[in-house]
């Protein structure tokens, strides 16, 4: 059970300000001495990178789609654990959930299986009194959603504010926060959204700062704590990944995982998963290590931005080749997305590992999307048949060579199959969670005991 006070940041559309709000109010409250607990609904991996530098913590994903709507609450509980706040950053608008499955995945649908209260963000920046009508529909349109305040961003004037403030008295909708526009607090983005915070360490903490200074001069903590405290309880118990992985294994074998600036997309719980599998989970950098770390049986190489690195990554002759020969061996390697990339013989013309007997290059088209998925080949993280779903998000495509099996059978506008298995390996463009099948994480170290 959980009575972990909780807020949920939501807003009408894409680009209304919910990660200066979100990101701004964890770094606040943080500033106050509590301990606050940094989610993100949806497969996002780039703001929950900010919201860590914001409390210290891992930030973690909430995504119903993904994981099953059953998991939102004892992952949350999980993250929670032990703190004084939650601040849950929404996705997109706040009804927008996974396409044509109704409410499935959206920020309401996480806000209502949290019985958390929500504020909503809303861009003032070219309305006055409309401002009450878009607020009333937000918050009469699903009666089980409760909006308990709204917070005003790109404000650009007192008379601005006063105009919205009088609009907003008749809508019962209390002003929890006003913020004036402010650039300074934007965060620089690209072909796949903000930068990622290891790529931009010193800058990303000066726009944290400037994002919680913001809030602290325009948002009413008190007002927006004492909403939190009025969440429902959660029942039942928090997440655990060593029941969920049945316990540890008496083997501890080296599980390399990738990190650094080129591959900074993980969900915290695929670590805590392996470790409570039996792993030894080591992390290294592509970009900078020459050789995979000490003992390494399995090797993990998560999404990223190879693209962006592909110089730097293809000159580290050394650790391609130490790749190479691990892939050779037998051993596990799975690799999600950027991690396909690197593992393919060429990526925009530059040489990567070539595990993978494909070439990779950029592409105008994004593709972008939930999908259901289902293994179709035997696999060190699954067994043809297993069914799991997944995300994909990139700008690349693959030209394939022949003598691979693929991963996953996608049913998405069209069926099709994606991925490579080959020997130890699984490389596909698809993003999973595993704490929806932890039996991945088990199946992966079994099979690093084994190689």
């Amino acid at each position: 059970m959980s009575r972990v006070p909780r807020l949920v940041v939501a807003a009408p559309s894409s680009g209304s300000g919910k990660t200066t709000v979100a990101t701004g109010l964890m770094a606040a409250f943080a500033a106050r001495g509590l301990t606050v607990s940094p989610h993100k609904v949806g497969p996002d991996y780039i703001d929950p990178g900010y919201h860590a530098l914001a409390t210290g913590r891992a930030g973690r994903n909430l995504d119903a789609y993904l994981c099953g709507a059953e998991l939102i609450a004892p992952l949350f509980a999980h993250g929670a654990r032990g703190c004084d706040l939650a601040v849950v950053e929404g996705v997109m608008g706040l009804f927008d959930g996974a396409a044509g499955e109704g409410e499935l995945a959206s920020t309401a649908h996480v806000a209502k299986l949290l019985r958390a209260p929500v504020v909503l963000v809303v861009d003032a920046s070219s309305q006055s009194r409309s401002v009450a009508a878009l607020v009333h529909g937000f918050a009469s349109w699903d009666p089980e959603v409760r909006i308990g305040g709204v917070i005003l961003n790109k404000v650009g004037s007192a008379r601005h504010e006063e105009l919205l403030r009088e609009a907003l008295d008749q809508s019962g909708v209390p002003v929890l926060g006003v913020l004036r526009r402010a650039p300074q607090v934007d965060t620089p983005s690209r072909h796949l959204g903000l930068v990622p915070v290891a790529e931009r360490r010193a800058g990303a903490v000066a726009a944290v700062a400037a994002m919680a200074s913001q809030v602290r001069e325009g948002c009413d903590l008190d007002a927006l704590f004492a909403l939190a405290r009025g969440a429902g309880e959660l029942s039942g118990d928090a997440w655990d990944a060593a029941e969920a992985v049945a316990g540890p294994k008496e083997h501890a074998p080296v599980v390399a995982v990738a990190g650094g600036p080129a591959f900074t997309f993980s969900y915290a719980e695929h670590a805590e998963l392996l470790a409570a599998a039996g792993a030894e989970v080591v992390t290294f950098d592509p970009l900078r290590d020459e050789q995979l770390p000490d003992r390494t049986r399995g090797l993990i190489i998560g999404g990223g931005f190879p693209e962006v690195y592909a110089p730097e990554l293809s000159a580290n002759e050394p650790l391609r080749k130490a790749v190479a020969a691990l892939a050779e061996s037998g051993a596990p390697v799975a690799a999600e997305c950027a991690g396909l990339l690197y593992l393919s013989r060429e990526l925009d013309g530059l040489p990567m590992c070539g595990v993978v007997d494909a070439e990779a290059r950029m592409d105008e088209r994004l593709t972008l999307g939930y999908r259901d998925a289902v293994a179709v080949s035997d696999s060190v993280l699954a067994q043809a048949g297993t069914r799991i779903r997944g995300h994909e998000f990139h700008r690349t495509v693959m030209d394939p060579g022949a003598g691979t099996a693929p991963a996953w059978g996608l049913r998405t506008p069209v069926r099709r199959v994606e991925g490579f298995v080959q020997q130890g390996v699984h490389a596909s463009y698809l993003h999973t969670h595993w704490a929806s099948v932890p039996g991945v994480a088990r199946r992966f170290v079994e099979r690093c005991v084994g190689s």
